[in-house]
């Protein structure tokens, strides 16, 4: 990061202390030569020019020849902040130090560097040091504030997150990195944390990059950028962010739960699909469900798993369960088609036409090519009108598996039960049951009309029974004309 791309406090401070340190080195009274001087002054045009290394070359040559003059070690920690090489900054600034113990540049320099990487307690200390020595000095007195509101914002940040407000605890975090403490590892990592909370996956790997681009070995940033790949199924880069991890440090605790967790549910899942290829598909719903229970919060995974038990549902014909899970899928994801064409075909196993067929139209309307689902939908579209029928086999109280000897015998003891002659004191009731009975048997007990029927085709020719003269009637759109010889429709004579 360049000088103008530091917050705007930072520059201000920068801009303090580099002011200070160029009328301190104009006036330094103890250069040995007139080439320290040149090394200084060349130093300080390298860095207006943005050109670090060169600059970084001259105050060295500088501190070698005057080792006892703080402006040389402190010139140098300036680039080295510059770089985000803090540790050398903070080494070159304690040598200053050391050699002018009352340099209160250095101690302004070194307590705005402590701030910056959240290090409060020993940047406090600097700005108090500065305080005993100039009582009054206005920029420690300013710094020291934003020092302390940083550490409040901080700790503020720390008692959210355990609290569960994981929302409030990153604003607090944004005061901290964005304007008072932006080279602060610790509050990046928390911010990840909270992002991760928040299921900002992509949030929570951009700032633990920030830290492992000051820190490539940093483990807590390692664990964290690999659990927000995993959370967005990006599982082979998770995988590799904790192995890094593990060959740093083979006992992290955190590192070997989430590297074992993930390779435990890869190998889960990809035995549940094998087992379903195989055809083994009771096997394969019993680990479908093994492997969801894993990780019920990796949604982007899960998703899939949903999916693929509810196609396994769907091939065992437990339609209500593949409900659930397609229904599941569509939760994380509504965009899914093919789990709405799974659940429409589901719909259509438990008869609920009208449900499966706006399923299907939606399928359809995404997806015009989808022949798959256009047949389902030509299917519920014609369950919902067949439904819309009399339901002549729940009027003779049989199954649609009956035989025609079973249709007979359910018919007679109807009839029977319901004939007017039987039922004097509620006989239009009678009459009318008797009626949708002998109509039922009209149609059940002719095998044509059955299977028609059964179909789902439409009956409009009119329908006549055996012999002699009847009655008839509309039901439907349909004619229908009884005849009775013996008492009943049929045959069935009435003793």
């Amino acid at each position: 990061m360049g000088l103008w791309e530091m917050p705007c406090s930072s520059r201000r401070g920068l801009r303090s202390w580099a002011l200070l340190l160029f009328i301190a080195s104009f006036f330094q009274l103890r250069l040995s030569s007139s080439d320290s001087a040149s090394d200084l002054q060349t130093g300080d045009l390298h860095v207006s020019k943005g050109e670090l290394t060169a600059a970084l070359k001259h105050y060295t040559s500088f501190i070698d020849t005057n080792p006892a003059a703080a402006i040389g070690y402190s010139k140098r920690a300036a680039v080295y902040i510059q770089q985000k090489r803090f540790k050398e900054a903070l080494l070159d600034l304690e040598k200053g130090l050391d050699a002018e113990p009352k340099y209160i540049q250095g101690y302004l320099q070194r307590a705005s560097l402590l701030r910056q990487i959240c290090r409060y307690g020993d940047g406090e200390k600097d700005y108090q040091r500065v305080l005993e020595l100039k009582p009054g000095h206005s920029a420690a007195e300013k710094e020291l504030s934003q020092l302390q509101q940083a550490k409040s914002s901080l700790d503020l940040a720390i008692n959210s997150l355990e609290s569960g407000d994981a929302a409030k605890a990153q604003e607090y975090l944004d005061k901290v990195v964005l304007v008072l403490s932006p080279d602060c590892s610790k509050a990046r990592l928390l911010k990840s944390r909270a992002l991760l909370k928040t299921k900002d996956y992509s949030g929570a790997i951009a700032e633990a990059g920030r830290v492992l681009k000051s820190d490539e070995n940093d483990l807590e940033a390692l664990l964290l950028r690999g659990k927000g790949y995993y959370y967005l199924a990006d599982h082979d880069v998770a995988i590799r962010h904790y192995q890094k991890g593990l060959r740093l440090d083979p006992e992290h605790t955190e590192l070997k739960k989430e590297y074992f967790k993930l390779k435990n549910l890869l190998k889960k899942s990809r035995n549940a699909e094998d087992l379903a290829e195989q055809g083994k598909l009771r096997m394969a719903v019993e680990e479908f469900k093994v492997v969801l229970a894993i990780d019920p919060d990796h949604l982007a995974f899960n998703v899939n798993l949903h999916l693929s038990l509810c196609k396994v549902l769907v091939k065992l014909g437990r339609a209500k369960d593949a409900v659930s899970s397609c229904s599941s899928a569509l939760e994380i994801n509504e965009e899914l088609v093919e789990a709405l064409m799974k659940r429409g075909e589901a719909k259509i196993l438990l008869e609920e036409w009208e449900s499966a067929v706006e399923d299907l139209k939606v399928v359809v309307n995404k997806d015009h090519q989808n022949r798959e689902a256009r047949e389902l939908l030509m299917k519920a579209e014609k369950g919902v009108k067949m439904s819309k029928r009399k339901d002549w086999y729940k009027v003779l109280g049989i199954s649609k598996t009956a035989s025609a000897a079973d249709i007979k015998r359910a018919y007679k003891k109807l009839a029977l039960q319901w004939h007017p002659d039987k039922n004097v004191e509620n006989k239009e009731e009678a009459e009318g049951k008797f009626r949708e009975v002998a109509e039922a048997y009209e149609v059940l007990g002719d095998e044509d009309k059955r299977a028609k029927y059964d179909r789902g085709e439409d009956l409009d020719e009119q329908m006549m029974g055996p012999g002699g003269p009847g009655f008839g009637f509309n039901q439907g759109g349909q004619t229908f004309t009884f005849h009775f010889e013996g008492g009943f429709p049929g045959g069935f004579g009435f003793h």
